[in-house]
């Protein structure tokens, strides 16, 4: 097994750092090693949701198949995967600070058949893996709570004055 484990902060509000990573259908924006994700269910992410990530393994892209296994939001959401001789188990944890969230990313990764023998010989690679996903997280998040400040702007401006009449005429037929 290769633990993989990386720690950031951005400044985006805990409740949207954990949707965002949650749904893995988004891990295309922010891990370079996956080319495409999509979601395979519908409805809100939760226990039991399954993702397809195209996840570059050295020189091949294969396909992955993960599974929400637990889900404590918005502190903790752990994934299942797996694909053509890997399996994974991705815990992710998210925790509040003063300017903005706290992402702990652990991925154990267990390679099969000849994989497996070669896996010892692979940690610098998977170190690389995890640096490059952790820098397109803070990066994404980083986006996130910018375009999320910007719209909490927009919505403190105040109100354009109201109408001084309706815009419509009453239902009842009644003068203005």
């Amino acid at each position: 097994m290769t633990r993989i484990h990386e720690r950031i902060e951005a400044p985006v509000p805990i409740d949207a750092a954990f949707d965002f990573i949650a749904d893995f259908g988004n891990a295309d924006a922010w891990d370079p090693n996956t080319p495409q994700a999509d979601r395979l269910d519908e409805g809100p992410v939760g226990p039991g949701s399954h993702f397809e990530l195209q996840v570059r393994l050295g020189g091949r892209t294969a396909p992955m198949t993960y599974r929400i296994t637990e889900f404590e939001r918005p502190n903790r959401v752990v994934l299942a995967g797996e694909g053509s001789g890997v399996r994974s188990l991705d815990d992710i944890r998210f925790e509040s600070t003063p300017g903005g969230t706290r992402v702990d990313y652990i991925a154990d990764i267990w390679l099969g058949g000849f994989l497996r023998l070669v896996q010892p010989f692979l940690g610098s690679r998977f170190a690389a893996i995890g640096r490059d996903a952790a820098e397109g997280m803070t990066r994404e998040l980083t986006q996130l709570g910018a375009r999320l400040g910007d719209a909490a702007q927009r919505s403190d401006a105040p109100a354009a004055a109201p109408a001084p009449y309706p815009a419509t005429a009453p239902a009842d037929g009644s003068a203005v």
